[in-house]
């Protein structure tokens, strides 16, 4: 790199992108290299560097200059500000923003990037789900003293399972602010429950490593607490106790229709965290489709899907 000089740092991949795209559109041609490889613990971050040919330094530098903010601390406000209506809606404000765009990374925006500084969030949302996992434990343990270890652990998987998750991250729009390959960004990945629910977790993750455990346990509490409170009001075992399968195959019955039949359709991901797609057929037609971390999720998925479309429909 003997005719390019570095101009900008940052850990963000998002803010590095802008800065490259904002000099290009000057006629500048700028290059993103990282000064970090990966490593097994991705979330001490790489910094990316921009760098231009060393005659457009200064022009390159002023531009940059001329696109930040001062405000009343003298602090200048860098690039970036895409993700502040998400941390909003978190209710955390991130002191390393690149956590954050860490946790909402999808591997396939690193396998379609050169630079070597883009890592995905897979172990950020290993370390999310254990900290889900123990936070839920601790609030189902205050909230349902009396019930045994086995009425909590069903409640919990309820509460925790892959379809709440997704329901979550809906509701925080993480699916705008997932950064996609190419690919999956035209196969409608940012309306795929399984990219959401993981990254959800890995975003609990990104809180807890930025802030500790008082903010992370803060915003599940805020998040799980209408899910508990709802237990306490219908009782643990309604909470747990839904049938979809069962349900639909009685609907289908009391209309003089075929029992449902279930296939697996595909199912993806690392050993340690599958995920399963099941489409329910009706008659040989498919009715729905839904994903699950289960075969047994999924198909109660789809079942409760296929209620919903036939109830539509009549």
């Amino acid at each position: 790199m003997s005719d390019f000089v570095v101009i900008f740092r940052t850990p963000s991949q998002i803010e590095a992108d802008v800065v490259k795209g904002l000099l290009e559109t000057h006629g500048i041609a700028a290059i993103i290299t990282s000064d970090q490889s990966r490593t097994a613990f991705p979330f001490a971050l790489a910094h990316l560097r921009v760098a231009v040919e060393s005659g457009l330094a200064a022009q390159a530098t002023r531009i940059i200059d001329s696109h930040r903010e001062e405000v009343s601390s003298h602090r200048v406000v860098p690039f970036g500000t895409e993700l502040a209506p998400l941390e909003r809606d978190v209710g955390y404000r991130f002191r390393d923003p690149g956590l954050l765009e860490h946790a909402l990374t999808h591997r396939s925006r690193v396998h379609e990037d050169a630079s070597g500084g883009v890592i995905d969030n897979e172990s950020l949302e290993f370390l999310g789900d254990s900290i889900l996992g123990f936070v839920v434990a601790d609030m189902l343990f205050r909230a349902f003293p009396e019930h045994s270890e086995g009425q909590k652990s069903k409640l919990k998987a309820s509460i925790v399972s892959a379809a709440s998750l997704a329901r979550m991250g809906e509701r925080l729009n993480l699916g705008e602010y997932l950064i996609l390959g190419r690919g999956e960004e035209k196969t409608g990945g940012r309306r795929k429950q399984a990219l959401i629910s993981d990254c959800y977790e890995a975003l609990i993750a990104a809180i807890y490593l930025d802030g500790g455990i008082d903010p992370a346990r803060a915003f599940i509490e805020r998040q799980f607490q209408g899910l508990i409170e709802e237990a306490r009001r219908t009782g643990v075992e309604a909470a747990f106790t839904e049938d979809y399968k069962s349900a639909l195959q009685e609907w289908l019955q009391s209309h003089d229709r075929g029992l449902p039949a279930y296939r697996l359709v595909s199912e993806a991901g690392p050993a340690h965290r599958r995920w399963f797609a099941v489409e329910v057929l009706v008659e040989g037609e498919p009715v729905a489709r839904a994903e699950g971390r289960t075969k047994k999720e999924a198909a109660q998925a789809a079942a409760k899907a296929a209620l919903t479309e036939l109830s539509q429909s009549r």
